[in-house]
């Protein structure tokens, strides 16, 4: 016997059903799919990291490899975890700076989710022998006991050694 959340899934249109996206126009917050935070009262941190991204550089057309990692504490929305997958695929033709990279993903993701706080890294592998990485976060604007609440979450998130590991 199987039993169902109380997740609401009515408007993904991607998860489960084999039709993607074209992914052809690059990157844009319309390939991101969001669904209600069922605990929209408690500060949760919720952390995605995509170990292969890949890029163009926007002078000389050579690809750019790296890992970018999203972390968030969710207000209303989160968002679908394979919708994020292929908005990442849109970027392996596109042609950007790593530093704009992480920008935009950091304001995609705050156009759909409008999320308490969201940290955005790009851990970018050397290229010409230099490494660089871009962290680029926002705190929401909100109410004073709110605020505290999701600035304490995200300290407890970050004090971890490796938050990735049980």
């Amino acid at each position: 016997m199987s039993t169902r959340s109380q997740d609401e899934t009515r408007n993904l249109h991607v998860l489960g059903t084999g039709r993607l996206p074209n992914l052809e126009g690059g990157p844009g917050v319309g390939l991101l799919e969001s669904f209600p935070n069922c605990y929209p009262g408690r500060p949760y941190v919720i952390s995605i990291s995509f170990p292969e991204f890949t890029s163009l550089c926007p002078v000389t057309g050579q690809p750019d490899f790296g890992t970018l990692s999203v972390e968030y504490v969710p207000d209303r929305l989160c968002v679908e975890s394979k919708s994020f997958k292929l908005y990442m695929f849109a970027f392996r033709n596109h042609q950007s700076f790593m530093e704009t990279i992480t920008n935009t993903v950091l304001d995609d993701l705050r156009e759909l989710l409008a999320p308490c706080w969201c940290r955005v890294k790009g851990l970018f592998a050397p290229r010409g022998g230099t490494r660089i990485h871009v962290f680029a976060e926002e705190f929401k604007n909100m109410p004073d006991e709110q605020n505290q609440r999701v600035r304490e979450a995200v300290r407890a998130w970050r004090a971890e050694a490796d938050p990735h590991r049980p």
